[in-house]
This record gives C-alpha cells, structure tokens and sequence, in this order.
C-alpha cells in the first residue's frame, strides 16, 4: 500500500502506535501492551514473544466497538496492488473483528472482511487485498 509515494514499513506496536495508523491518540478501547501486562491472553505475540507489543481492546470495551484508521492510502493500479496482512486474536464468542473500505468520495465505509468469535484461543492471520482507483482508508 503506498501512502505519500512510498511503500510502508512493517507495522508493528514496539514503540508507539505504528505509522500506518492515524497518529492521534488511539479511540478510546483500544491498549498497547505485551502478553507480560497481567491483562489475560493472549500472553504472547503472533511469534510467540510475550514482551512484544500488539493492540488490544479493553476489558470495559467488549460490549461495545472501537475503530482503528489508517492514514490515506493513494489510489491501486496494475503495478501497485495494496495487500495487507495482519495478525488477530479473537476471544472466544466475544465479538466481531472487520474491516472496512472508505475511499474519499464516499461518506460510508464498505465492509470487506469480517470474521466471529473463533473458538480456538490462537492467533490467525489474514491478507486482504485492495483495489482503489481514488485515495481511501481502511
């Protein structure tokens, strides 16, 4: 995905809020912190390593929903395919993970993944693919 004219860098959550995210402060729900934080599982990263950092939402958000944007991303072509992938963890019957689409001329956000409950404590990993012929965020 090129944003600015330039591939992005892994985005991982070591030091701060990764910069494909918006650089503001993360909607409220959401916390950095590592399998070591005493919150519950998952205890570790999709690696393995329980000091590594991975967003999480909030024991007090789980009725309700929370969004993480990324910053704009510029429009796909034949040479430029946007994938993105990306690790997650879904407590067993507690809610729905998704993704969605909003390109700019559009006020409403099209959903293009969405996965329930799994009932495996494990981290999965997903890769969506993105075709845009105008700026949009997911």
């Amino acid at each position: 995905c090129f944003n600015s004219g330039s591939s992005l860098e892994k985005c991982d959550f070591e030091t701060d809020v990764c910069k494909a995210l918006h650089q503001q402060n993360l909607q409220p729900g959401w916390i950095r912190r590592n399998g070591r934080s005493g919150i519950g599982p998952p205890y570790s990263d999709h690696n393995g390593d329980d000091s590594a950092y991975f967003l999480s939402l909030s024991s007090e958000m789980q009725s309700s929903s929370a969004t993480l944007r990324t910053n704009v991303f510029l429009p796909t072509d034949e040479e430029q395919v946007c994938q993105i992938t990306f690790h997650y963890w879904i407590i067993p019957v507690s809610g729905t993970l998704m993704v969605g689409l909003q390109k700019h001329s559009e006020d409403t956000i099209t959903n293009i993944w969405q996965v329930s409950g799994e009932l495996q404590n494990q981290w999965k990993t997903n890769t969506i693919t993105v075709n845009s012929t105008e700026k949009y965020e997911v």
